[in-house]
C-alpha cells in the first residue's frame, strides 16, 4: 500500500517582505511616498535652477550668442580667442594675486584672533560677536562704496598718509595699489573662518597641553607642536572656501573700480571681465566659455588642495592607528 505524501511546506517569507498581509508594507510605502513629497521641491530646484541653466550655458559658450540675438555654432571659438584676448589674460592675472594674497592673510588674521578669543575672560562673547559682524555684511555694495570713499583721493587714507608725508594720492586711484584695498576688504571680513577657527580649538584635548606645560614647552613650540597639527584639518576646510570665494569674488572689485576694473585693467577680476562681457558687451557666448573655464580652474586647484593635504593634514586617529 503506497505511503501518503504531506503536501509541501510553503517556503517561510523573509522578513520586512512587502505583501499585503504585511502591515509595515503599508507604513513603508507612505513613508516612501512622503519622502519624495518633501524632497521634491528641491529636485525640482536643482534641474530647474542649477542643472539646466549649467547644460544651457554649455551649449552657449560654443556658439556666437548676442543675448537678443539667436545663437549660431562656432564650436572653440570662443575658448581660442581667450588667448588672444588682452583684457582676459590680464584678468587672470589679478585674480591669482587676489587669490594668492587675500585669502592666506584672511586665513591668518582669523587664526590669531580664534587664538586670542579661545579663553575664558570677561565679555569674550561681546568680543566674538564684534569680529564676526563684518562677515554678516556679506559683499554688499554699502560696504563697497564705504571702502571706497575711504581709500579714494581726499579720503580718509589719502590724507592720513599725506599727514606723515606720504602723497601717494588715493589707492583705488593709482594702478600700482589699487588692488591692496580689495585685499583689505576680504581680510576685514575673516569672522566666519573665525567662528570656525575656534569651533576647532574647543575640540582640542586639554590634556595635550597639560602634558607640553609638564614637559617645559613654552607658547610658540605648543602651538606648533600641538595646536596647529589639530587645526590643520579645519584650516584645510577654511581654506577650501577661501579659495573658492576669492576666485568668485565681484561685488567689492564692481563698486570700488564703478564697474570698468580700473585704473587701467589693475582691478580687472575675472568674475567682473565676465560680467562686463555678458551684460555690457553682450558676449553672452564668450561669457559662459569664461565661466566654464572659470569652473575648471576651480575644480582643478581645489583637486591639488586635496591632494597636497595628503602630506600637511593631521587627523588624530591616524595617529593612533
Amino acid at each position: 500500500m503506497a505511503q501518503a505524501t504531506a503536501p509541501p511546506r510553503p517556503l517561510p517569507r523573509a522578513r520586512g517582505d512587502i505583501t499585503d498581509d504585511n502591515p509595515s508594507a503599508g507604513r513603508r510605502r507612505s513613508h516612501a511616498f512622503a519622502a519624495h513629497v518633501f524632497l521634491a521641491p528641491w529636485l525640482i530646484g536643482i534641474v530647474v535652477l542649477t542643472l539646466g541653466p549649467m547644460l544651457a550655458s554649455l551649449y552657449l559658450s560654443f556658439t556666437d550668442y548676442g543675448l537678443f540675438t539667436d545663437p549660431h555654432w562656432v564650436g572653440l571659438a570662443n575658448y581660442r580667442y581667450m588667448l588672444e584676448d588682452e583684457r582676459f589674460l590680464a584678468s587672470i592675472g589679478v585674480t591669482l594675486q587676489y587669490v594668492l594674497i587675500g585669502a592666506p592673510l584672511k586665513l591668518a588674521a582669523a587664526l590669531a584672533v580664534a587664538l586670542l578669543l579661545n579663553r575664558a575672560r570677561r565679555g569674550v562673547g561681546l568680543y566674538r560677536a564684534a569680529f564676526y559682524a563684518p562677515s554678516l555684511l556679506g559683499a554688499s555694495v554699502s560696504v563697497a562704496l564705504v571702502w571706497r570713499s575711504l581709500f579714494a583721493t581726499g579720503g580718509l587714507t589719502d590724507r592720513s598718509m599725506s599727514f606723515f608725508g606720504l602723497h601717494v594720492g588715493g589707492l583705488t586711484d593709482n594702478p600700482d595699489y589699487s588692488l591692496y584695498p580689495l585685499i583689505t576688504l576680504t581680510v576685514w571680513q575673516f569672522g566666519a573662518p573665525m567662528v570656525i577657527f575656534l569651533a576647532g580649538l574647543t575640540q582640542i584635548p586639554k590634556e595635550l597641553y597639560e602634558a607640553a606645560s609638564i614637559d617645559g614647552a613654552g607658547r610658540v613650540r605648543t602651538f606648533f607642536s600641538i595646536t596647529f597639527p589639530m587645526l590643520t584639518p579645519v584650516l584645510f576646510f577654511n581654506l577650501i572656501l577661501e579659495i573658492i570665494h576669492s576666485f568668485q569674488s565681484f561685488t567689492s572689485a564692481f563698486v570700488i573700480s564703478g564697474g570698468t576694473g580700473g585704473p587701467t585693467d589693475s582691478t580687472l577680476l575675472y568674475s567682473l571681465y565676465l560680467y562686463e562681457q555678458a551684460f555690457t558687451n553682450f558676449h553672452m557666448g564668450y561669457a559662459s566659455a569664461m565661466a566654464w573655464v572659470l569652473l575648471a580652474v576651480i575644480a582643478l586647484v581645489t583637486f591639488l588642495v586635496f591632494r597636497t593635504s595628503r602630506t600637511w593634514v593631521f587627523y588624530g586617529q591616524e595617529d593612533a592607528s
